[in-house]
Formats: structure tokens, C-alpha cells, sequence
């Protein structure tokens, strides 16, 4: 498996995604990311492939433990990201701020981030993929009692799920597992991380430049 630590990198976008994975693309190898590009490129010729295609050849990618992570693009990263999702093992998140990307790894442990073209400004997706990529599950959240435990858990029951067992147990998770959150500080914290994550999202667009 291609690793982030290895700086390592999936990415692929379809026609309406292209142009902001060219800018994100071009920020990561400057800094050193080795990419491998699956999806549509700048000098393609002929009917554009349909962006469900491209996110099932990603998403396979990641389903068959050829790479950790991957970065997709479309022109909402609605469209690539129900593709991909659709191969198993993929966690995917279509996010449009720093903030969210952040969240998707450091809570739900999301190992593909969608994003786009539309919506996207190229300085705010470089920001998003660098939280996205330099982040682990749990970061920021140290002091949050059972935050790790619990959304791990959240994590491995998706991970695992199998539709018909959950159908033959009445629609429940047979076997839940249990992880307490200590919500009486959560409040506290919830609001003292979203002035870091504001903090964090000006500084990695900043940093972008």
C-alpha cells in the first residue's frame, strides 16, 4: 500500500473538477507529494469519461489497498464521491472548507476527500487537501475523554457493516460495541476547536500563497 507517511497520493477528476486538481496537484508536489493521477487530464481529447467511472476506478484503488488516501474532484465532489463510495473500505467526505477536511480525517477517519471545481477556490482546496493529508484520527481532540474511542468505534461498526446482518438483527448493529463520550465538556471544546479550525482555515489558505 502507497502511504501517506510516504507522501504517497490518489487523486482523479472528471472534466468539471480538472482545473482545481491541476492547482491542487501542482501544490503537493511542490512540497514534495509523489501523485498518482487517475482521472482525466488537461490534454485529453474526445467525449469526457463520466465522472461515476472515474470514482469506481479510484475508489477500487483504495478498496484493494493499492493507496491509503485519495483526493477527488468533480464539479461538486457529489457525484465522484457516490462512486467511490460504493467500493468497500472507501470513507468518503465532499467537503468545501479547511475546517471540514480537517474534521473528516481527525473524526470519521475518512480516508477519501472529495471536492469542487465549482465551489472550490484553488488556494482553498490546496489548504484542504494539506489538512486532509497531514492529519490523523484523534488529532486535536487529546483532550476530549473518549473522543478517540468513540468515533474509532463509529469507524470500525462502517467499516464492517454488512447490510444483511444489520436487516436480519431488525435494522440494529448486532453486537454494538460501547465507547462513552464525555459530553459534560463538549460544549466547551466544540466551541474552543471551531475558533481553531477558523484560525487553521486562514492560515493554510495564507500558507498557500
Amino acid at each position: 500500500m502507497k502511504l501517506v507517511k510516504d507522501k504517497q497520493i490518489l487523486v482523479a477528476a472528471d472534466f468539471a473538477g480538472l482545473a482545481l486538481k491541476d492547482a491542487v496537484v501542482q501544490h503537493l508536489k511542490e512540497r514534495g507529494w509523489t501523485v498518482t493521477d487517475v482521472g482525466m487530464k488537461a490534454d485529453d481529447t474526445g467525449t469526457p469519461e463520466m465522472y461515476h467511472r472515474i470514482g469506481l476506478r479510484a475508489g477500487a484503488m483504495i478498496a484493494e489497498g493499492e493507496f491509503e488516501r485519495a483526493l477527488l474532484f468533480c464539479g461538486t465532489g457529489m457525484g465522484i464521491h457516490i462512486a467511490a463510495s460504493k467500493c468497500p473500505h472507501v470513507h468518503a467526505a465532499v467537503c468545501e472548507t479547511v475546517p471540514a477536511a480537517l474534521r473528516c480525517v481527525t473524526a470519521n477517519n475518512c480516508n477519501v476527500l472529495a471536492m469542487g471545481g465549482f465551489y472550490v477556490a484553488p488556494r482553498t482546496g490546496m489548504a484542504m487537501a494539506d489538512a486532509f493529508l497531514e492529519h490523523k484520527l484523534g488529532d486535536g481532540y487529546e483532550d476530549w475523554d473518549g473522543f478517540y474511542e468513540f468515533h474509532k468505534l463509529g469507524y470500525d461498526e462502517l467499516e464492517h457493516f454488512d447490510y444483511e446482518a444489520y436487516k436480519a438483527n431488525g435494522f440494529e448493529i448486532p453486537n454494538p460495541g460501547c465507547a462513552p463520550l464525555a459530553l459534560n465538556r463538549s460544549a466547551t471544546l466544540i466551541k474552543d476547536s471551531l475558533k481553531q479550525r477558523i484560525a487553521q482555515e486562514i492560515t493554510g489558505v495564507l500558507n498557500t500563497v
